[in-house]
């Protein structure tokens, strides 16, 4: 054999290897996400739009669904590896009763993007004026059926919790006289607000209580993330890369604008005031004492969770370079 072909067939053994590495290379992972269109559940999107997640090694396929408890069952069945923007009490709840869920990252702080609203025509001023009435949160085991309790409970009143499920279905409600009081998250529903067609009577940000503690979750399947270490890892890194990209670069609102129709000019704006960066970032799970004694007493489980349990619930991969 010659010295040229020789060189010739070493030459494309090497693109042909090459080839089947970068493929290796981009790992499939699918991420359940609630409630599509909103800023903060808006990261894995972005960062799989603007190819952070690629750099990452991994290919993102992503699910949306209308709360976290619909995402959480996803990930429980094995059908998603992982699911962001659950409320931390459901997955307690799950976890407690031995569903295969690790929490792998907070997904919110607080609840600074949560607000309720009434139709400008309402004579419902407050909250102090709703007690009897209908008021919304999105499904039974969400962020905003916790933060609801919470409100609820710090003002004393008595009004009735609904499930509505998303928001473009809330917002029907509140506009047909379904329901009383609707429940809303930035961006969602403010260019009303702007146009005073509705008035917001109420926000996430009083409750005292959550102020200082993770709402929302980023959890994963445990069979998938004991085989799969490097790869949640990963991910989570890639969710750190495009939480900083979206906080510093222009293009982020853009690539959001293009994908959530929201015009940049006003994320622009409503982006510090209602999704605080600190708040969104994912590395330490905020008031876990405080949030299991709320799941217990909100009856998500039904006894305390021991030492041993409280160490195996959350597993944050450590930043990577």
């Amino acid at each position: 054999m010659t010295t040229t072909k020789t060189c010739g067939l070493l030459l494309a053994a090497v693109v042909m290897a090459a080839g089947v590495a970068a493929g290796a290379a981009q790992e499939a992972l699918k991420v359940s996400v609630a409630q599509r269109g909103q800023w903060d559940t808006a990261v894995t999107e972005l960062g799989q739009r603007a190819g952070i997640f690629k750099k990452r090694g991994l290919d993102i396929e992503i699910l949306y669904t209308q709360g976290g408890p619909e995402s959480q069952q996803a990930v429980i069945s094995g059908s998603m590896d992982i699911a962001c923007g659950g409320g931390i009490e459901a997955t307690i709840g799950a976890f407690g009763r031995g569903a295969p869920v690790r929490i792998i990252g907070s997904a919110m702080i607080g609840s600074p993007d949560t607000y309720w609203y009434v139709l400008a025509s309402s004579p419902i001023r407050s909250l102090k004026d709703a007690s009897g009435k209908t008021i919304s949160f999105s499904q039974v085991g969400a962020s905003s059926h916790s933060a609801l309790l919470a409100l609820l409970d710090q003002y004393k009143v008595d009004a009735k919790p609904v499930s509505t499920g998303g928001h473009p279905a809330t917002l029907t409600m509140a506009m047909t006289g379904q329901i009383d009081i609707g429940r809303g998250a930035a961006p969602f529903g403010l260019e009303l607000v702007d146009k005073g067609e509705i008035r917001i009577i109420a926000r996430g940000s009083e409750i005292a209580a959550r102020a200082n503690q993770t709402v929302r979750v980023c959890i994963a399947n445990v069979p998938m993330l004991e085989k799969r270490k490097d790869t949640v890892a990963a991910f989570i890194q890639g969710y750190r890369d495009t939480l900083d990209w979206m906080y510093s670069d222009s293009a982020a609102l853009k690539v959001y604008e293009e994908f959530s129709k929201v015009p940049e000019r006003l994320m622009a704006n409503w982006r510090d005031e209602f999704f605080p960066k600190p708040t969104m970032w994912p590395d330490e799970i905020k008031g876990l004492d405080i949030v299991l004694s709320d799941a217990l007493k909100n009856k998500f489980i039904a006894k305390p969770l021991t030492d041993e349990q409280v160490k195996e619930l959350v597993h944050i991969p450590a930043p990577v370079k």
